[in-house]
């Protein structure tokens, strides 16, 4: 089948363009419609253009997110060094962020549950709630709410949470907002939920140990 000389062009000029996006993040199709819907378009073009890095396309079009995860070699699979560099780097999560985590997955699991809304906007407050059942008696509330402001700005930075602007004419004096981006969905999944109730356990416990360990 022959391609008319239009449809060379978008592929031409959208395949780097949309590289380049899925390189620096993940792109939503919310954010930037138009990029979104060549990458429906191109999606295997990109999936071709990405893999002699090593990356595969994660993309979700129910969603509307896609992004790149590294691809591992069949090597790696039979206890060999995986000889592809790795672009897509893996990143250590400190134990109060991947707890926050686990706990905005499971907000979202609930909120899809009751068919409502698919944002998922929590305050501030709400967010303390989650975490307080997992703090020691003795916790420094002022001193746990500054470290959760910036646990929350690394999860954030991470793409899963979106700090949300007071609405117009409302100033400072409103609550902090943050959206959890569905895009988590894809990185704690249901497997992960199923034996939901044995890490908190485990949370609950290494929390009492210490709350800056690692996780």
């Amino acid at each position: 089948m022959m391609m008319d000389n239009s449809s060379a062009s978008l592929a031409g000029d959208d395949l780097p363009v949309l590289a380049v996006k899925l390189l620096k993040g993940v792109l939503y199709q919310e954010s930037d419609p138009q990029l979104w819907g060549s990458l429906l378009g191109l999606q295997s073009q990109v999936r071709d253009y990405l893999s002699v890095l090593g990356l595969e396309l994660i993309l979700d079009e129910a969603e509307g997110y896609a992004f790149l995860r590294s691809r591992r070699a069949p090597e790696a699979d039979n206890g060999i060094a995986d000889p592809i560099p790795r672009l897509v780097a893996r990143r250590q999560l400190s134990f109060p962020v991947s707890l926050l985590l686990a706990l905005l997955r499971r907000k979202l699991a609930e909120a899809d549950a009751s068919g409502g809304d698919t944002r998922l906007v929590l305050t501030l407050e709400e967010i303390v709630e989650m975490v307080r059942v997992f703090l020691p008696p003795s916790s420094n509330e002022a001193r746990v709410l500054d470290q959760l402001e910036i646990h929350l700005g690394k999860i954030a930075d991470l793409g899963f949470l979106r700090r949300m602007k007071p609405a117009a004419g409302q100033g400072g004096s409103q609550p902090a907002l943050y959206e959890v981006r569905r895009i988590l969905k894809a990185f704690v999944d249901a497997q992960w939920l199923a034996d939901f109730d044995a890490r908190l356990a485990a949370y609950r416990a290494q929390i009492g140990g210490g709350e800056d360990e690692p996780g």
